[in-house]
């Protein structure tokens, strides 16, 4: 029920989104940030909202599990990314809050607020920014939809107005 309700109300917070990218540890142990430009990292957020959604059970899941639910995402081998390459980036996680072990065994689960904006994160990477810059990339005028939908409205009208802060900035876009 956590899982389903972190997917309703996303959100994340600023300090969050500045501090994902930097280092960080857990107990004695440096680990390195979440980066979600990399694909590994998306991958790996991804398949740690589907396992909270697809399991919503108070057993959590295993780095094998998500290792096998990256692979899937990926279609990876399981040489390229195994358990081992999983439970470290579940250490990330867990040195940012978004995962915490469950006590006295080798289960994770997800944390609701990092859940949130972890959910938040993809939604936005891939239902508003992937498409804006899609858009500004076009070279010349295009006719448009031939059947417009109101989100392709609505994407005409952040585009627009996206065009404009650029504008105004002096950046090309």
């Amino acid at each position: 029920m956590d899982a389903l309700s972190c997917i309703d109300q996303c959100f994340i917070a600023d300090s969050m989104l500045e501090e994902l990218p930097a280092p960080s540890s857990v107990g004695k142990t440096k680990v390195g940030g979440i980066d979600l430009n990399k694909a590994r990292m998306r991958w790996v957020v991804e398949a740690l909202i589907a396992l909270c959604c697809a399991s919503a059970s108070p057993q959590g899941f295993t780095a094998s599990e998500l290792a096998r639910q990256v692979r899937l995402l990926s279609n990876q081998a399981e040489s390229d990314y195994g358990p081992r390459r999983a439970a470290y980036d579940l250490k990330k996680l867990r040195a940012k809050n978004i995962v915490q072990r469950i006590t006295q065994t080798r289960r994770y689960q997800s944390t609701a607020s990092g859940l949130r904006a972890m959910v938040a994160l993809v939604v936005l990477r891939n239902k508003a920014i992937k498409p804006l810059l899609a858009a500004a990339q076009r070279r010349r005028k295009s006719r448009g939809a031939q059947n417009p939908r109101p989100i392709d409205k609505h994407y005409e009208t952040i585009r627009t107005a996206m065009q404009g802060v650029f504008d105004e900035l002096g950046l090309a876009a």
